[in-house]
């Protein structure tokens, strides 16, 4: 009873400090119709309320930290995974065509509702705000030799190109007017045409996407550090918060109108995180606080 009642107060609370980040956009939204979302907009918010609050709550109750220091380490993950991560492909592939350029920042600043207000306040909530005796280990866990950090950071990021590339091919890029929207309307190329095309024409999207590899793997190791839990709980979690983002597509959204292709890359980036998730926390399971711990 106790925990369904901190469940509902931070549900509540979820929404209107979520509402105050979306104000930073103010009226820069362009005013261009959307198509319908997957399912009822009132419920659809309903339904990413509660994914996001469960997160934020598991993410907290997991981990061997508290306070002031689980707060920063929760809130830059948080905005990193479901912030700075999804609005540098905004600014990428969307800056010359359905976001104006005064709005780019403004999605940025929007994400920070959460991770500064919502996040200590669930840790308060959650009885994670002083230390208690079943949380009390606030150590840093096993050393980083940065030479390893650094050589686990370079397969991360390769990796994360790989499963980028995959899923969006074999799954977005399936979508004609996925493909129509970003400019290549038409019969689609054979993957290994389109693979060679695109490394050759435009290799600033590989390198962005080896950054986001590498912005993806901090992201994580924030988490792994501090997790109280086995490792494939943790594994879990880190999926949950790199998929949960990209649940938003299932809400109308004027900057990619068309309902094919925000489900289209729901499917692809929400799953393909998710996996990218595990595959992350693997390789970097010798810096978990059990570092002998196994799947």
């Amino acid at each position: 009873m106790k925990w369904s009642l901190r469940f509902l107060l931070l549900l509540m609370l979820y929404f209107p400090i979520w509402i105050l980040g979306t104000m930073a956009t103010g009226d820069l939204i362009p005013d261009q119709p959307s198509e319908p979302g997957l399912m009822d907009e009132g419920i659809a918010l309903l339904l990413l309320g509660i994914i996001n609050t469960g997160l934020i709550i598991g993410l907290i109750m997991t981990s061997r930290w508290n306070g002031l220091r689980l707060a920063l380490v929760l809130g830059l993950a948080y905005y990193g995974s479901f912030t700075f991560l999804t609005q540098i492909e905004s600014w990428y592939f969307l800056s010359e065509t359905s976001v104006p350029p005064p709005l780019l920042p403004r999605l940025f600043l929007m994400g920070l509702a959460i991770p500064l207000i919502y996040i200590p306040l669930a840790i308060l909530i959650c009885g994670k705000w002083k230390k208690r005796e079943d949380f009390n280990d606030q150590s840093n866990g096993p050393s980083l030799p940065i030479k390893q950090l650094l050589l686990k950071l370079g397969i991360i990021a390769v990796i994360y190109l790989i499963v980028y590339w995959l899923a969006g091919y074999f799954i977005a890029w399936q979508n004609p007017e996925l493909r129509e929207f970003y400019g290549s309307p038409g019969e689609i190329k054979p993957f290994f045409s389109h693979t060679l095309d695109t490394f050759l024409n435009t290799p600033s999207l590989l390198l962005l996407q080896l950054f986001r590899g590498v912005i993806f793997a901090l992201v994580a190791l924030l988490v792994l550090r501090g997790s109280n839990v086995s490792l494939w709980q943790t594994a879990f979690l880190v999926g949950l918060l790199f998929g949960i983002p990209h649940l938003v597509h299932i809400l109308p959204n004027p900057l990619m109108s068309l309902a094919s292709v925000r489900f289209s890359h729901m499917v692809e980036t929400a799953s393909s995180s998710f996996i990218f998730g595990w595959i992350v926390v693997w390789i970097f399971r010798g810096y978990h606080f059990e570092g002998k711990d196994k799947f």
